[in-house]
């Protein structure tokens, strides 16, 4: 009888406890057993918050002045980027980000969540591939090129010739994740030819660039499958992308087969004559709960309004003009990272933010993270949410 139960004892230890094998070289291997072991799991952009990658500003580069890049920047910084194409940003700008960013992440770990952070590079270096040579951005905005769905982590084939290679800062983490049990997808690379990018696209025209995005027109054209993780927004089953700038129908195609029939790709759009990236437009922060921007409405908000969803008009911003802002918009105010339900990172600075979140019964644990933004993001943007306590549901 006492042999009986320890046996049976064993073998619930052996099924709760990774299996430790040997090659025959006597190196251990250690295979997960249990489903819910898995070090990657998030299914939206709400669920407590439990492990996170943070960007990096360090070795920041300007984007050489390619006809994408010029197609996604405001007129007033075209000088800018003309003038350092290939070289780094402003080095005391770099520094304070690179200081505001750190806080960040420890208030994040203040919060009880696991911190990883990608390697850092030399991205001023030129490259080249047979269809064209570039140098390299950064590694800060984690979000632009992974996305995580359920226990699996996709690397976008983002549009940006500047971005070919910033995947391999990330490499030591995935590759990490892939060894304790999550699923490792990367999307097919694009060749980023010349075919890809329209090069008669008239982008001096705000007017124009509005009409010719109402009318499905964009920069980038349906040569090959390409797309930033930063245009999709996760509710669960259900996940809203946009056709943006560098985000083209073969890559939302490619998505929507690539997930199966488990989950719905919706497809929405916006009045915004130049979009790129949907958490500074359409920020999902709830079930049912959504930051809408008032400049730029979406074409399809009745939908939301008809399943029962609750849409709030963002605050104004309170970026001041002076402020340099060359690769995003004022509108950073509303890309805000939930902890969960009830607990939400935003700027310092964004005071209309902060009561507005107030108003919903939501606590604000604010950030400072102004020169940050200037290279292009806000708090949603420098984080890609690996794992958050909860599971797959269906909230449309």
């Amino acid at each position: 009888m006492i042999s009986v139960i320890l046996r049976n004892s064993l073998q619930k230890i052996f099924n709760r406890r990774c299996i430790r094998l040997v090659h025959q070289n006597h190196e251990p291997i250690e295979v997960k057993e249990a489903k819910d072991s898995c070090p990657v799991s998030s299914h939206n952009e709400w669920d407590p918050l439990e492990e996170v990658i943070v960007g990096r500003p360090e070795g920041a580069c300007v984007p050489t002045f390619s006809i994408e890049v010029k197609a996604n920047t405001n007129q007033k910084y075209w000088g800018f980027y003309e003038t350092n194409g290939g070289e780094p940003f402003p080095q005391e700008h770099v520094k304070q980000a690179i200081a505001e960013v750190e806080e960040f992440c420890n208030i994040l770990r203040h919060e009880g969540v696991v911190v990883r952070r990608p390697d850092i590079l030399d991205w001023s270096e030129e490259y080249e591939t047979p269809d064209f040579k570039a140098n390299g951005l950064y590694a800060a905005m984690p979000r632009d090129i992974l996305i995580v769905v359920g226990n699996e982590i996709i690397e976008a084939p983002m549009a940006w010739r500047s971005r070919f290679f910033e995947y391999r800062a990330y490499r030591s983490i995935i590759k990490d994740y892939f060894r304790k049990g999550a699923k490792w997808t990367t999307a097919p690379k694009p060749e980023m030819k010349d075919e890809l990018y329209d090069k008669s696209y008239p982008i001096k025209s705000v007017e124009d660039r509005r009409v010719l995005a109402e009318q499905g027109k964009f920069v980038t054209t349906e040569f090959e499958p390409c797309f930033d993780a930063a245009d999709f927004m996760r509710a669960g089953k259900d996940i809203f992308v946009q056709r943006s700038q560098v985000t083209n129908r073969m890559g939302i195609e490619w998505m929507r087969r690539h997930l199966g029939s488990e989950y719905k790709i919706h497809e929405i759009s916006f009045n915004d004559p130049n979009p790129m990236h949907i958490d500074g437009t359409f920020n999902i922060i709830g079930p049912g709960l959504v930051i809408s921007n008032p400049d730029r409405p979406c074409h399809q908000i009745d939908m939301f309004k008809k399943a029962g969803w609750k849409v709030v008009t963002a605050a104004d911003p309170v970026m001041p003009d002076s402020h340099p802002l060359w690769m995003s918009s004022k509108w950073l105010s509303m890309n805000v990272l939930m902890l969960d339900e009830k607990r939400v990172l935003c700027d310092t600075n964004e005071i209309p933010t902060i009561k507005m979140f107030e108003s919903l019964g939501i606590k604000p644990i604010t950030v400072n993270l102004r020169y940050a933004n200037s290279l292009g993001g806000g708090f949603h943007c420098w984080t890609t949410d690996v794992r958050r306590r909860g599971t797959l549901e269906s909230y449309f």
